[in-house]
C-alpha cells in the first residue's frame, strides 16, 4: 500500500496519546470514594456491566478515527486490472502425436476444451490469436477480440497441414513476431503514440501460451533460440507439457506413442520469465488455462482506497454509536 501523503500518517500517534490520557482519568476518578451508606437501594438502581460492554464501543470509536487519519493519507492499493493494449497469443501443437489417448479423449481433444476456457476468464478486451504448429507453423488467427474468430480457429485446428515433427523453436518465434505486429498496430491506431523499442513495450503487454506434447525432432529454430527471441521482446513464454510419460498409458490409435518432453518446456518458461505447467490429464491441462486466463491481459495498477477507509470508519463509528446507546446505563 502506497500513500500520496505519508507524513499524514503521523497523526495517528494521536491515538495512543488518547489512549494514555484516558488510562490517566480513570486512575484519577478511582481516588474518589462515593459518599452513600444504602448499598442495596444503589445495587438496585444502578445495573452491573460487564467491562467488555464498556471497552468494545470504545474500541469501534477507536477504529473509526484510525481509519480516517489513514483516509486522508491517501491511501492506493495495487491491483490487477485489465490492460486494453495487451495480447495473447496461444501456440498450439498439432502434430500426429497429439491424437495419443493418455489424456482422454484425445490430448489435442483436451488442448481445445483447455484453449475455450482460456477465453471464458481473459479480459474482453484482450487480443487473442492463435499459432499451430507441428512440423511446420500456421497463423490460424491474427490477435483479435472477437471470440467467436478465435473459437472456430481452435475448433478447426489438427493434424493435416504438414508434414509432420514438432517444430517448437520455430513456432516460438513466429509467436513472437505475431505478438509484436498486434503490438504494433494498437500502437499505430493511436494518436500520437510513438513506438518504443520492442523489448520495452511488449513488457506486460504481449505473452505466449505455449502447449505441446513432445520434444524437437524438426525446424530451423532450436527450442532455446525461440526462447531467447521471446526474451529479447520481452515477452514472457508460458508452457503447458500435456501427456505421460507412463509406458503402460494408451497411445496412438494406430499404434506407438511419444512423451512429452516436460524439462525442455520448463526450460523455455524460465528463460523467458514465463511459467511451467504439467498437464498429465484433462482436468490439470484446463487449470492451467484457467489460472493463466485469470492473470494475463492485467496489469499491476494503483487503485485508491480512500473510500474504502472512509466507508470503515463510518461502519465502525454507527456499529460503537448504537452499541452504546443499547448497553448504557439507564434508570429502572
Amino acid at each position: 500500500m502506497t500513500f500520496d501523503r505519508p507524513a499524514l500518517l503521523l497523526t495517528l500517534l494521536v491515538i495512543p496519546a488518547a489512549a494514555c490520557l484516558y488510562a490517566l482519568v480513570r486512575r484519577r476518578r478511582s481516588r474518589f470514594a462515593v459518599n452513600y451508606t444504602n448499598l442495596d437501594v444503589l445495587a438496585g438502581v444502578v445495573s452491573a456491566r460487564k467491562a467488555w460492554r464498556t471497552v468494545l464501543p470504545l474500541a469501534l470509536l477507536t477504529l473509526s478515527v484510525a481509519a480516517l487519519l489513514v483516509a486522508i493519507a491517501g491511501p492506493h492499493v495495487n491491483r490487477l486490472l485489465p490492460t486494453e493494449r495487451a495480447t495473447v497469443v496461444l501456440a498450439l501443437d498439432v502434430s500426429r502425436s497429439m491424437e495419443s489417448q493418455d489424456v482422454r479423449p484425445s490430448r489435442l481433444a483436451a488442448a481445445k476444451v483447455a484453449a475455450q476456457r482460456f477465453l471464458d476468464t481473459v479480459p474482453g478486451k484482450l487480443r487473442v490469436g492463435l499459432v499451430t504448429f507441428s512440423g511446420d507453423v500456421f497463423v490460424a488467427a491474427v490477435p483479435t477480440t472477437d471470440r467467436e474468430r478465435v473459437r472456430a480457429s481452435i475448433a478447426a485446428a489438427g493434424f493435416g497441414h504438414s508434414f509432420g515433427g514438432t517444430a517448437i523453436g520455430d513456432a516460438i518465434a513466429r509467436a513472437v513476431e505475431v505478438g509484436r505486429a498486434a503490438l504494433e498496430e494498437r500502437q499505430l491506431s493511436s494518436a500520437g503514440a510513438a513506438l518504443a523499442p520492442a523489448s520495452a513495450e511488449s513488457a506486460g503487454l504481449v505473452s505466449i501460451v505455449f502447449l505441446s506434447d513432445g520434444r524437437q525432432n524438426r525446424g530451423l529454430i532450436p527450442p532455446l533460440e525461440g526462447a531467447a527471441l521471446a526474451k529479447a521482446a520481452g515477452i514472457p513464454v508460458y508452457t503447458v507439457a500435456l501427456g505421460t510419460s507412463n509406458p503402460n498409458a494408451p497411445g496412438l490409435p494406430w499404434g506407438g506413442r511419444r512423451a512429452p518432453d516436460p524439462a525442455t518446456l520448463r526450460a523455455i518458461s524460465e528463460a523467458t520469465d514465463g511459467e511451467f505447467f504439467e498437464a498429465r490429464n484433462a482436468e490439470a491441462a484446463s487449470a492451467a488455462y484457467e489460472e493463466l486466463g485469470s492473470k494475463l491481459g492485467r496489469t499491476p495498477q494503483k487503485s485508491e482506497a480512500t473510500v474504502a477507509f472512509v466507508a470503515a470508519a463510518a461502519a465502525a463509528l454507527l456499529a460503537g454509536g448504537l452499541l452504546a446507546s443499547v448497553w448504557s446505563p439507564r434508570l429502572p
